[in-house]
């Protein structure tokens, strides 16, 4: 009887000290809360859309501490500039705690990864959200809604227009720039 009592509480006890996963709603149109970001182009009128471009959720517990947690990829026809990834469940933060948060989208026929199409140079490659914070929803015993992504805001987001520099190309322009320099002196 007195292994029984003991196994019961253990039970009891490890269910209340567990801590409940918080959730996160991955989208980007959410007109009850007031989260309407579209992605375009560049171009400023062309939607991302298809599985060409990707969108990734990033979470973590400090804004220079984020792990992917999710990938998606964009909505086509009317719904293109969106993505709709629904209910991501934290696993490393509870119900109702803050959570870091950054969106990262990208165009794979710039890179395979956000940090490729990023150093591909190349315009309309990428798009990045500044890290916000949220208070994840969840749970199962009078449950909140899972976080919106409100910090995203409520207007449109474009991806990159002017190519970034490479490494190859800085080096370059620095080396041109010190020979001019050099031949000027002699």
């Amino acid at each position: 009887m007195m292994k029984c009592i003991l196994g019961a509480f253990c039970v009891v006890a490890s269910a209340v000290l567990s801590e409940a996963q918080g959730t996160i709603n991955f989208v980007n149109l959410q007109p009850g809360v007031g989260l309407n970001a579209p992605v375009y182009e560049a171009d400023g009128v062309t939607k991302c859309s298809g599985p060409q471009f990707t969108a990734e959720l990033l979470v973590g517990t400090a804004a220079n501490n984020l792990a992917s947690v999710a990938t998606t990829g964009f909505l086509t026809g009317t719904s293109a500039g969106y993505y709709d990834a629904g209910t991501q469940t934290i696993n490393s933060i509870s119900i109702g705690n803050p959570a870091w948060v950054q969106v990262r989208v990208w165009n794979i026929a710039s890179g395979s990864s956000f940090i490729q199409a990023q150093a591909s140079g190349l315009p309309n490659s990428w798009w990045a959200s500044s890290a916000f914070t949220v208070a994840l929803g969840g749970g199962t015993i009078n449950p909140n809604p899972p976080a919106a992504l409100t910090g995203l805001g409520n207007s449109p987001v474009y991806l990159n227009s002017v190519p970034e520099p490479s490494v190859l190309g800085l080096l370059g322009l620095g080396a041109a720039a010190a020979l001019s320099r050099n031949r000027r002196r002699l």
